[in-house]
């Protein structure tokens, strides 16, 4: 398959991100966070609509994005949440500050790593581990208890180290990787499920430049908003206009302003709904009304299918009261 390099080739494309082929008839063009082997392609290839499509595995999540908004690709595919690390920054910035792109939907994925290395080599002969620090965090326990002494070698992703690993063949160096990775690299797995805790998921996103998902009713709302001025109650009078609505937050993460100075927040939120619920769209009127810049990057499915009751009740309580509203209004003159 084809791989775009950090500067890829100039192409003719015609928007599509729903997944189905593009309006000329040719295959849908997805970037991934690559190399191949990686749990970004295995995330992927559950999504067989994209999967289908030609691939196009990239160095770094921002390469991703960067070719996403240039067009020379419909849709990208980035991780976005990890179970145990928290929510992944460098997706979470690129999308606050860096582009203009929505999600349009979400996958969920199971991490397993083992320990893999070239053939012939036994855990007692291992000196060096590579891996991504994520990773590596993910299995301390493990290194701790076998590995006390190996020195930690950083590698832009599991699968890349899986790939470097196989081409260096050096004696003692071994890769923390997804075991499709060992197998696509040729290596021997020593060791498999060797994360420390159980349960360690992924959540992975896909991002496009339009085509946003009309709403399923178990739905999920990226937000950026930046604080009109930093003082005391403004981030109470943030989360007032979610609870006001009964809106569950899943996730409420404050990341630095770049071009501000030390202490210039902003606050990036995953809500439960969707921008086309009344609910929502309420919230975010409001917000953008007191706040003066919010920035919407997407309304897409939850991979659980989950609704919230809560939500639910909220919706309907809303509608009542709209009817109420809408009634007192046609008795003005």
């Amino acid at each position: 398959m084809p791989c775009l390099g950090s500067n890829p080739p100039s192409l003719a494309v015609v928007t599509s991100t729903n997944g189905s082929p593009r309006n000329d008839g040719s295959a849908l063009r997805v970037a991934f966070f690559g190399p191949f082997g990686t749990f970004t392609e295995q995330a992927l290839r559950t999504q067989h609509d994209l999967s289908d499509g030609e691939l196009f595995p990239m160095r770094t999540v921002p390469d991703v994005l960067d070719a996403v908004s240039s067009g020379e690709v419909d849709c990208g595919f980035v991780p976005i949440e990890n179970s145990i690390e928290g929510m992944v920054n460098f997706t979470l910035d690129a999308l606050a500050f860096d582009h203009d792109l929505i999600v349009t939907r979400e996958a969920v994925l199971d991490i397993h790593l083992c320990l893999a290395a070239p053939e012939g080599t036994s855990l007692a002969d291992v000196t060096d581990v590579m891996s991504i620090p994520v990773a590596t965090a993910q299995c301390h326990k493990f290194l701790r208890e076998h590995l006390p002494n190996a020195n930690l070698l950083a590698a832009t992703s599991t699968a890349g180290a899986a790939k470097s690993v196989a081409e260096e063949s050096a004696t003692g160096l071994a890769a923390i990787a997804p075991r499709v990775a060992a197998d696509l690299y040729g290596l021997s797995v020593l060791a498999e499920d060797i994360e420390d805790e159980e349960g360690n998921q992924t959540r992975f996103v896909v991002v496009s430049r339009d085509g946003a998902s009309a709403p399923s009713g178990h739905d999920r709302t990226g937000l950026v908003v930046f604080q009109r001025a930093d003082e005391p109650g403004s981030l109470i009078s943030i989360l007032q206009e979610f609870a006001a609505r009964r809106i569950n937050l899943s996730n409420l993460i404050s990341r630095p302003i770049r071009q501000g100075g030390l202490g210039e927040y902003c606050f990036i939120i995953l809500a439960e709904g969707h921008v086309g619920d009344d609910l929502m769209a309420d919230t975010m009127r409001a917000l953008h009304a007191k706040q003066g810049l919010v920035k919407w990057f997407g309304s897409w499915p939850r991979a659980d299918g989950a609704v919230s009751d809560v939500r639910s009740h909220a919706d309907e309580r809303w509608k009542s009261a709209d009817d109420w509203i809408v009634d007192i209004r046609s008795r003005l003159s």
